[in-house]
């Protein structure tokens, strides 16, 4: 069963996010911020790391690309609710095959998406 690490601040968001994937047959791990969810990276590994990118304490591109000095195989999905953040997002140094999920999204589209990119792997 693939292992998401879910990052998201907003509880709502997060609570809806956990429910989907663990209904499409997820392990889900989820935190309310960068800082922690790098911590339990730190701990085991993860297939994919499902982050949203503006969060207090470490933002999603700063954990993405330590995720991946970690572990170069995890993929990486974004989801923001900011076109201009999705921007900012792709000239930082997010991971290369990251993929950018804008909100509002069907949880359909996020479970499509998110098995997309793990059949990828």
């Amino acid at each position: 069963m693939p292992k998401i690490l879910l990052a998201e601040d907003d509880n709502d968001m997060r609570r809806f996010l956990v429910k989907a994937l663990v209904n499409a047959g997820y392990e889900v791990a989820h935190f309310d911020n960068g800082r922690s969810a790098y911590q339990r990276l730190r701990e085991e590994p993860f297939e994919l790391l499902l982050t949203d990118i503006v969060m207090p304490e470490m933002d999603g591109i700063e954990l993405a690309r330590r995720a991946t000095e970690l572990d170069p195989d995890i993929k990486v999905m974004f989801i923001t609710g900011f076109a201009a953040v999705t921007l900012e997002a792709q000239n930082k140094k997010a991971p290369e095959d990251s993929k950018v999920l804008s909100k509002p999204f069907h949880l359909k589209d996020l479970v499509n998406e998110v098995q997309k990119m793990l059949a990828a792997a």
